[in-house]
């Protein structure tokens, strides 16, 4: 059992609902993004999300691509973020940490040697944007057997037809990006959501997490109560952004995980 699986299997247990924060690795530099990261699980975060900064992103909006570009110009690369990894995990353990990004710079470092690299440091999943499932024995099957949950997109346009081919090696959770379109674009809705997530669960026993659309408590509350949890990402990312410190970030950030943990 990965630490994702155990995480949630324990929020089952105690009737509640997940919060998943996402931050950028190396944004603004590698200190502050650490400090940062070291304090989500104090601020009620559940499970951690940390994007490996990329050139070229597909479903990022512009203030998690400006993110990823200040982490590069910063000096961030791969090496540095399984890094930033180690270093969380010197005093913790626990938390699941979820790398999130796309192939290229994966498929750059070599699978095999990316996966062991990955699994040493204390990376529990993935989330890579780019490889349908399609390409499933491309990076999905070997990182499942290093003992890596492999999570799956989601989308309002995976219509039925589609929706059992995305779910076949998913693993850890399922993520539903609640809108069409890129991050922090819009606002998810409560109302859409739910009939999306129950349409997931009739194929899947894998617990679903909301992405996309949710920047404060209240919108967290609400699509918690319809899913096992919710992902906030460009909110935090923007505190980061406007120069907040560590404690103003991770003070907001409680606030939405007090949000989700309320539903």
């Amino acid at each position: 059992m990965t630490r994702i699986e155990s995480k949630f299997a324990q929020l089952r247990e105690e009737g509640k609902k997940a919060f998943v924060a996402y931050i950028m690795a190396g944004d603004p530099d590698v200190d502050s993004s650490l400090a940062v990261m070291k304090g989500l699980p104090e601020a009620g975060v559940d499970v951690i999300e940390l994007g490996l900064p990329f050139t070229d992103p597909m479903a990022d909006g512009e203030t998690i691509q400006l993110a990823g570009q200040r982490a590069l110009e910063g000096g961030m690369t791969l090496v540095k973020t399984l890094d930033m990894v180690r270093a969380f995990r010197a005093g913790d353990n626990t938390t699941p940490i979820v790398l999130m990004g796309y192939y290229n710079p994966i498929y750059s470092r070599g699978v095999d040697r990316f996966l062991a690299e990955a699994k040493e440091a204390g990376i529990d999943g993935l989330i890579i944007v780019d490889l349908p499932p399609e390409e499933d024995e491309e990076l999905c099957l070997p990182a499942q057997a290093a003992g890596l949950n492999f999570i799956r997109l989601a989308t309002p346009t995976t219509d039925d037809k589609r929706l059992p081919k995305v779910m076949q090696n998913t693993s850890g959770f399922v993520y539903y990006v609640s809108i069409t379109g890129i991050t922090g674009a819009a606002a998810a809705e409560a109302g859409d959501v739910g009939p999306e997530v129950a349409r997931i669960k009739a194929v899947s026993d894998l617990p679903v997490i909301v992405g996309f659309g949710i920047r404060t408590p209240e919108r967290a509350k609400a699509i918690a109560e319809v899913a096992d949890g919710c992902v906030v990402g460009t909110a935090i990312v923007g505190q980061i952004a406007e120069g907040k410190s560590t404690a103003e970030v991770l003070s907001f950030v409680k606030t939405l995980a007090d949000g989700a943990h309320s539903a």
